[in-house]
């Protein structure tokens, strides 16, 4: 069983932006979609929670059609975290959960069972009386994951859910996610190439609201190989020579030198070596990173 997503299309009246021709198939385990801000990540989660109808398309869960008729089944199906989850300051983690918990009609044995499973699970339970005003960035995170579990979905949409948190709770966050698709979709939504390197295995790239990528991250790495270099130049003017004919992907300055990573299809003309490409070169090779970036 997976999601289905065919030829999805959503226009919006007085704008030219769209998402346009949406075809994706996503099994059990860790999806990825990747795509800059404004590239239509969010819209398109949107779409897949029911919080946004489609123009055109269909969409089906686990073999249920979207569309009006089974929104509450869907959303019964669904866990969703936005990136900015509005929580109430003065509600302690616990009766956060209780909250959402009665918002998706869980019977209150099976809320206070799943309540306690679940702040087990994201590390929360010391910390279950505690009012959300006092929570840090990424302990609010974990509380919003929690509660996307919390009826326990066949599928979980992320948007974003690492932006802005130290690394490691960043780290913490992912580690749970992928936790969570070992039983359900998950569908993790970010322009953060990282994210999407240590926790899926399958991606799609989105651009200006179509899918220019759908593939494995193996795949994606495979077609930068060879057409990541480095060199060592010994002034910013050479560096900037560089910069007009390539995509510069780092330069660190040392004692003896600037060392430079970048793209290039071709032998650049000058001493350089071939380096193995990671994710976020062949993301920026893909997606046509700007020479002098």
């Amino acid at each position: 069983m997976s999601l289905k997503v065919n030829d999805v299309i959503k226009s919006y009246p007085g704008s030219e932006f769209r998402i346009q021709n949406i075809n994706l198939e996503i099994e059990q385990g860790m999806f990825g979609l990747l795509g800059r801000n404004g590239a239509g990540k969010t819209s398109l989660m949107r779409i897949l929670t029911t919080l946004l109808e489609p123009s055109s398309g269909q969409i089906s869960l686990y073999g249920v059609e979207y569309g009006n008729k089974n929104n509450d089944t869907l959303r019964r199906m669904i866990g969703y975290l936005p990136q900015e989850l509005g929580l109430y300051p003065e509600l302690t983690v616990y009766e956060t959960l209780d909250y959402f918990g009665i918002l998706n009609k869980i019977p209150a044995r099976k809320r206070k069972v799943s309540i306690t499973d679940l702040l087990n699970e994201v590390n929360l339970f010391e910390d279950r009386f505690k009012k959300v005003k006092h929570l840090s960035g990424g302990m609010k995170r974990r509380v919003g994951l929690a509660q996307a579990m919390l009826h326990n979905p066949k599928m979980i949409v992320v948007d974003e859910p690492t932006a802005g948190l130290d690394p490691e709770e960043r780290i913490r966050i992912r580690n749970l996610l992928v936790d969570f698709s070992k039983k359900s979709i998950v569908l993790l939504s970010t322009h953060i190439v990282e994210d999407i390197a240590t926790t899926c295995t399958d991606l799609a790239i989105l651009e200006k609201g179509q899918i220019s990528y759908h593939g494995t991250v193996k795949q994606l790495i495979a077609e930068a190989e060879g057409k990541v270099r480095k060199a060592t130049v010994q002034s910013m003017e050479e560096l900037d020579l560089i910069r007009k004919k390539h995509t510069v992907l780092s330069n660190i300055h040392l004692k003896d030198g600037i060392e430079v990573r970048f793209i290039s299809q071709d032998e650049p003309g000058f001493e350089s070596v071939i380096e193995s490409p990671n994710i976020e070169d062949a993301y920026i090779l893909y997606t046509g990173g700007a020479v002098g970036a």
